[in-house]
């Protein structure tokens, strides 16, 4: 195959449609606009949320809540996902993240319980949830809070 060979797949290219381009085509004259009105006009329409000036719903609703903004965010590992180091390894954050196990650190990492560790560990992490701490422990590791 040479380069001028090349075309694109059958039925890849669509033409768009010529609006107004007279009535034969079904959509001349006013180009599927209907009549007149706000809608017919360029830039026509009503923004996103509008209710034809009865009150919008976003505005009906009560606010509610607040921010906090000393919330701390932090990416959660199952004790389960720490199978995927080898025996005596020292599990950081960066670790997780180099492993591709977690994709950002955020404020930290958590450890929780859900699955088996089958591995003897030292783990390094933000936060541990008991039963997580638990099987670490259980399977001859060690839990560091940093």
């Amino acid at each position: 195959m040479k380069l001028f060979e090349l075309q694109p797949a059958p039925g890849s290219k669509k033409l768009p449609k010529r609006k107004g381009r007279g009535h034969g085509t079904g959509n001349g004259k006013t180009a599927g606009r209907g009549h007149k009105g706000q809608n017919a006009r360029s830039g026509g329409g009503v923004r996103p949320g509008f209710e034809g000036g009865q009150m919008p719903l976003y505005r009906r609703v009560p606010k509610r809540g607040f921010t906090n903004i000393f919330s701390k965010v932090y990416t959660e590992v199952n004790v389960s996902a720490l199978n995927a180091f080898d025996d005596g390894t020292v599990v950081t954050q960066e670790l997780l993240k180099e492993k591709g196990i977690i994709k950002k650190i955020n404020d930290g990492v958590v450890i929780l319980g859900n699955g088996e560790l089958k591995k003897k560990l030292t783990v390094k992490a933000a936060r541990f949830s008991k039963t997580a701490a638990e099987k670490i422990e259980a399977a001859g590791g060690k839990v560091e809070v940093i």
